[in-house]
């Protein structure tokens, strides 16, 4: 079941919507049907795309990783001297 993104026409609503077999999508907020279905990254697929977003979540993994190692180590600390 693909999940697009529309703007609505008549309001300027931007919006993703889940559309089912035979289902007719309608903008959320106005009700309008004159819908312009647009562009999305997830659409739009590449050997590069794949390795930057895989690359970016591992430096994500990493960051979130050392944060809480210093938070560990930061309370530790405290614990220790705070007496």
């Amino acid at each position: 079941m693909p999940i697009f993104e529309y703007k609505c026409r008549g309001c300027a609503h931007q919006f993703e919507l889940l559309v089912l077999r035979g289902g007719e999508a309608a903008c959320p907020q106005c009700g309008s049907r004159d819908l312009e279905q647009m562009l999305t990254a997830f659409a739009v697929s590449s050997e590069g795309i794949r390795q930057a977003n895989a690359k970016a979540a591992r430096r994500a993994a990493v960051r979130s990783k050392d944060y809480i190692d210093k938070k560990v180590a930061d309370a530790e600390y405290v614990k220790k001297h705070d007496h």
